[in-house]
């Protein structure tokens, strides 16, 4: 099923489209009745503290869950839909590695799901990789590897197939500044190159960076617009203050 005619805004129908989607786990309602378009080409921030939803949000949208009601559409496919595997980078906040396997071993392994060989496959490993700043422990077994490490390596991971939609939870959790930094201007570039981009944060500085952003707070979407937007609209001289405004709190 295809998705219906929507405006992101640009002119374009969104790469991400969330329809009045909710989501409960027993008797706990966790979103409540999400609106969303995220633009082809961008990067959406989701901004809020833990537990607010971001993930349960995200894991939507890669249709590792599916919405109790409402609708997720990703590149105009009904999610969950196992077709748009191969268009969809994901990085979760859990490691989703082989700790057995060397870095490079974990690294072939997924390229191979996504059909890449030969020199195509080694030529991108050595790419994320380099990305990342893992190339002198790629010998190394991931149980070796720290809690850092971990996390670039889960990137590359995210990235090995080149996805046209990169959905990232909370990446640079754990990450030095300086990498951190390296890490914004590789997203920054591939946003350039059109890939649309969805990033969980609750750091504030980090969220600046997105072109865009949604504020959750308890389950619920309470404000959309560019950094600047989202301050101008709220009067606050920072995001802080505008999330705090947005969620009822006086400023």
């Amino acid at each position: 099923m295809s998705a219906p005619a929507a405006n992101a805004g640009n002119g374009a129908d969104p790469a991400i489209r969330v329809v009045k989607a909710s989501k409960s786990f027993g008797k706990k309602e966790v979103l409540h009745g999400i609106d969303l378009a995220i633009r082809r080409g961008e990067i959406f921030g989701l901004l809020g503290p833990s537990g607010s939803g971001k993930t349960t949000l995200v894991r939507l949208m890669t249709g590792i869950d599916k919405a109790s009601s409402g609708e997720i559409y990703l590149q105009g496919e009904r999610m969950p839909k196992l077709a748009m595997f191969r268009q969809i980078g994901y990085m979760a906040q859990s490691d989703a590695l082989y700790m057995e396997l060397t870095g490079k071993e974990n690294l072939e392994f997924f390229a191979s799901l996504f059909g890449m060989t030969g020199s195509v496959r080694r030529k991108r490993i050595e790419e994320v990789i380099e990305l990342v700043h893992l190339t002198d422990d790629l010998g190394k077994p991931v149980a070796a590897y720290s809690g850092g490490m971990r996390r670039r390596l889960s990137l590359a991971v995210s990235l090995i197939h080149r996805p046209a939609v990169l959905i990232l939870d909370e990446p640079t959790v754990g990450i030095d500044p300086v990498l951190r930094q390296s890490i914004w201007q590789e997203l920054h570039s591939l946003r350039n190159a059109g890939t649309t981009i969805v990033v969980t944060t609750h750091v504030m500085d980090e969220a600046d960076k997105c072109d865009r952003l949604g504020m959750i707070r308890n389950g619920s979407l309470i404000a959309v617009g560019s950094s600047q937007e989202l301050r101008d609209r709220s009067g606050a001289d920072s995001l802080e203050e505008a999330f705090l405004y947005y969620g009822g709190a006086t400023v």
